[in-house]
């Protein structure tokens, strides 16, 4: 997982072309709301969908049962995973 860094403001700047910024303006005008308020609001909506996609694995039905499959009759160990549970500290 990646690691968050840590801001010490709740301040935040950064640089945008004219054009962007006149855009974003021009959005926040029709929703009726200020530029931090509209930039503010796409973005942590944004963010919560890049999470949520990343936090949640979706399996096609056919993969689900396979993985209900290999609960219910786990194959045999083989040399590698045995090796592998030996070498893991006591």
């Amino acid at each position: 997982m990646p690691r968050t860094p840590v801001e010490t403001s709740d301040r935040m700047s950064f640089r945008i072309a004219a054009e962007e910024k006149s855009l974003l303006i021009r959005a926040a005008t029709i929703q009726h709301t200020n530029l931090t308020e509209f930039v503010i609001r796409n973005a942590v909506s944004t963010a919560r969908k890049v999470i949520d996609e990343n936090d949640r694995l979706e399996l096609t039905e056919r993969d689900s049962l396979y993985v209900l499959g290999l609960l219910d009759n786990p194959p045999k160990p083989n040399d590698k995973l045995i090796a592998a549970a030996f070498a893991l500290p006591s």
